[in-house]
């Protein structure tokens, strides 16, 4: 779940919507798996140059330290993420979001084939960068990846380029439709979201564009009618189910969220030379 707005505690996006990021990390309805269990976090622009994040490896609903920290933690810009492992270990270092320097990065979905093609991958982030790749897993990789292709410069040509490089390195290890992926990231200013699939089988996601909507899709959370016009939602699955409250994200494209109009393009990888 990501949220850009006006400042907001966290609480009221992690606990009080009907089907919370909570609430999905035991019961997800269109994910991959049912329960994700293996870790999560939440990263937010508050006081510091950089922003903050806070992991860890507990399940989200059986941690109380998370609930004393959403409690008060108010912030315009939030990511959450619940994870359930793809094979890499269950470690503080291998939750989301991911962090460098002013950027947040969250990844659902896989590399495939990351334990063949997990060398070529990694050699060819930026030395520059390579130090400050903490964990092991294929998200985080392709995170650097961005990075190394430019993201602080243009974040959607950089992502394609990550991607279509995953894809050639896939294709010559033998591995059939390497990337899966649902990607938001930010720089604390605008974000950026992304839903592609070598297959054009993507994750589901979803973006939410009106605030009176939202206001009668969460009638329990009052916060939400203090909110201003700019709000927007990016989730995995509907917090709460309303006929029109929710818009999916296209199958291959990518979005700019940020104040004013919305910006909604295909996205196509950027093969290596």
């Amino acid at each position: 779940m990501a949220y850009s707005g006006e400042p907001i505690l966290a609480e009221d996006l992690l606990f009080r919507p009907k089907h919370s990021l909570i609430d999905q990390s035991l019961h997800s309805r269109m994910g991959a798996t049912t329960t994700n269990g293996d870790g999560f976090g939440i990263g937010w622009y508050g006081e510091g140059m950089q922003p903050a994040v806070f992991k860890s490896i507990e399940p989200a609903w059986n941690d109380r330290n998370l609930r004393e920290v959403a409690s008060q933690i108010r912030t315009p810009l939030f990511f959450a993420h619940i994870r359930a492992s793809t094979g890499t270990p269950v470690q503080r270092s291998n939750c989301h979001p991911f962090r460098n320097g002013r950027w947040l990065w969250m990844h659902n979905g896989a590399l495939r084939g990351f334990h063949e093609t997990r060398r070529d991958l990694v050699t060819a982030i930026d030395p520059a960068l390579f130090a400050d790749l903490e964990g092991s897993t294929d998200s985080e990789t392709l995170f650097f990846l961005a990075m190394t292709f430019g993201l602080n410069d243009d974040p959607l040509a950089a992502v394609a380029r990550a991607v279509g490089f995953v894809e050639e390195v896939g294709h010559a290890h033998g591995v059939q439709d390497p990337v899966q992926m649902t990607v938001a990231t930010t720089d604390g200013e605008s974000m950026w979201i992304f839903r592609y699939s070598s297959e054009r089988q993507s994750r589901s996601l979803f973006y939410s564009t009106d605030v009176d909507k939202l206001v009668a899709l969460h009638p329990e959370v009052e916060v939400l009618r203090t909110l201003g016009p700019e709000t927007r939602f990016v989730v995995s699955e509907p917090l709460r189910d309303l006929p029109g409250a929710w818009n999916e994200v296209p199958e291959s494209s990518a979005s700019v969220v940020r104040a004013g109009a919305d910006d909604i393009r295909e996205f196509r990888p950027i093969p290596p030379g």
